[in-house]
């Protein structure tokens, strides 16, 4: 768990500014994390269904290394 998340964790027990400073990261980096979820989840999204696509085109031809598996994406 990083320390951002141990932040949005706890808003509703204690003030953004406490948890902050208990973990040592500025106030302006917490909101800024916090404005980037949208995008870190469809990025998150997007490489598990990357990865679902490599893992069937592996186990369609287990002989295909990243070369392969790159070139049939």
């Amino acid at each position: 768990m990083s320390r951002l998340q141990f932040v949005a964790d706890h808003l509703h027990a204690f003030e953004v500014k406490w948890l902050c400073a208990v973990v040592e990261v500025a106030r302006s980096s917490f909101y800024a994390w916090l404005a980037g979820a949208e995008g870190r989840a469809a990025r998150e999204a997007a490489d598990q269904a990357l990865a679902e696509r490599i893992r069937a085109v592996h186990t369609e031809d287990n002989t295909y290394g990243a070369p392969r598996i790159t070139a049939e994406l």
